[in-house]
């Protein structure tokens, strides 16, 4: 297992962006305003041919509604981490806050490296000396934002890092093996992404609450079940564009939207006690347009009344509005409760070996032979439309091209009767499946 490095400090020193210049990515979300980060951010680095981990935490605090969800989220990352960052800002000066979570380390036996950020230039350097009165060394000046002194950070740090154990990611640390299955969580604000997560994982590994945008970036666990390894992606909230005013939160939106193209299977997770809504439909139809396997999840399920047909009404209202997604399997859950959420994973085993499956060419021109025998396409202009041969020319989801002689001629409700008899001939009834006509190559 790769060695964890825990980036910590109070709000706003520039945790989150020390955590992209590390990992040399921009997955954190970055912004002046307090408190952006609240969950544990998981992230690869490596310096000197040495991989590690860097968690990004949230702000240490107490003037937040979230304080205390984020403390537990830093004492976790104290716990597993096996060096500690401690960022310092060194245009703002010293904090009472800074002085507290110092107490806090000092109590750690894991290496602990102090960096006063925002230093950009030698000419600046003598902003530590109010920081020397912490009597802790050495100190690290470093511009996160513009590279100075990082390289000599990442130099001291690597040697102070514990060699890598042989085995697998741990529980939380986001891996990279190829048969890791991405499952992004999304939905609209408040339908209980984040607690069904939780519940996944029997920690309270995001931080959750009754408001909403509460989760505002896209946060990626690893989590191992029954032998098969998942990358759950917490995310945030999408609401209706009218509705999204501020900068940060469209940044959210854009992430959790991201988020459906890196992962394999979607769970759309909607709140069953507050019905079906135009927005729920719409956050699946982001999913089924990025052509992602989808799981429908009606959580709070425990909230539905029991009596006069409620239960059975809200399902057939759910696939009456999402149409599109006839074909994605339909379960109700509570987090809360626990209730029918391990049955999530079956459901996600069973599209995810769907979606990743090829046909060969085969039995693939054999089935549309069958389908297309079954009913012949319509006449164009009074001649008849001729399939020569399919072929699959990619997976996740399983896409097929056939060449026919007029592929415009071809009626979008006949591919649709196409792509139907491949799902029930082929095993595809639970994935989408693309479908695309082409004009046979002319020979020369």
């Amino acid at each position: 297992m790769k060695p964890i490095v825990a980036i910590m400090g109070r709000p706003n020193v520039g945790k989150s962006t020390l955590f992209n210049r590390l990992t040399r990515t921009q997955d954190a979300l970055v912004d002046d305003v307090p408190h952006v980060t609240r969950d544990r951010h998981y992230g690869h680095a490596s310096w000197n041919e040495v991989e590690f981990m860097v968690v990004d935490t949230g702000g240490f605090a107490d003037d937040d509604q979230f304080s205390t969800e984020i403390r537990f989220q830093i004492f976790q990352a104290i716990e597993e981490a096996d060096a500690l960052l401690l960022v310092l800002d060194g245009k703002a000066g010293l904090s009472p806050f800074d002085r507290e979570l110092l107490d806090l380390l000092r109590g750690s036996r894991k290496p602990v490296f102090y960096l006063v950020n925002k230093i950009d230039g030698s000419g600046e350097e003598g902003r530590l000396a109010d920081f020397y009165r912490l009597g802790i060394e050495p100190l690290y000046p470093v511009s996160a934002e513009h590279r100075y002194g990082v390289g000599d950070f990442l130099d001291a740090l690597v040697q102070a890092l514990p060699r890598p154990a042989s085995g697998g990611a741990a529980e939380g640390e986001v891996g990279t093996p190829a048969d890791m299955i991405g499952l992004a969580v999304v939905g609209r604000p408040n339908v209980g992404k984040s607690s069904l997560i939780n519940r996944i994982l029997g920690e309270p590994r995001l931080v959750v609450s009754p408001l909403p945008g509460t989760t505002r970036d896209a946060i990626d666990t690893v989590h191992r079940r029954g032998g098969a390894t998942y990358r759950l992606i917490d995310t945030a909230g999408i609401r209706r564009k009218g509705r999204v005013s501020r900068k940060l939160e469209k940044f959210s939106v854009l992430k959790a939207l991201r988020s459906l193209e890196r992962c394999d299977v979607a769970l759309v997770v909607m709140d069953a006690g507050e019905g079906v809504t135009d927005q729920d439909v719409t956050v699946a139809g982001y999913a089924f347009e990025r052509g992602c396997g989808c799981v429908l999840a009606l959580n709070k399920w425990d909230l539905v009344e029991k009596s006069g047909g409620a239960e059975r009404r809200l399902v057939e209202e759910l696939r009456r509005q999402a149409k599109f997604l006839s074909f994605a399997p339909l379960l109700t859950v509570s987090a809360l409760s626990g209730r029918r959420v391990s049955k999530i994973f079956a459901a996600v085993d069973t599209v995810y070996a769907q979606y990743v499956r090829r046909i060969a060419t085969a039995e693939l021109n054999r089935l549309l032979e069958a389908a297309l025998t079954r009913t012949p396409p319509p006449l164009h202009r009074g001649r008849p439309v001729k399939f020569y041969y399919g072929t699959q020319v990619s997976t996740k989801p399983p896409t097929i091209v056939c060449f026919v002689n007029h592929p415009k001629a071809v009626h979008f409700s006949y591919q649709r009767y196409l792509i139907n008899q491949l799902r029930e001939q082929a095993g595809l009834d639970q994935t989408p499946v693309r479908l695309y006509f082409r004009e046979r190559p002319r020979r020369s």
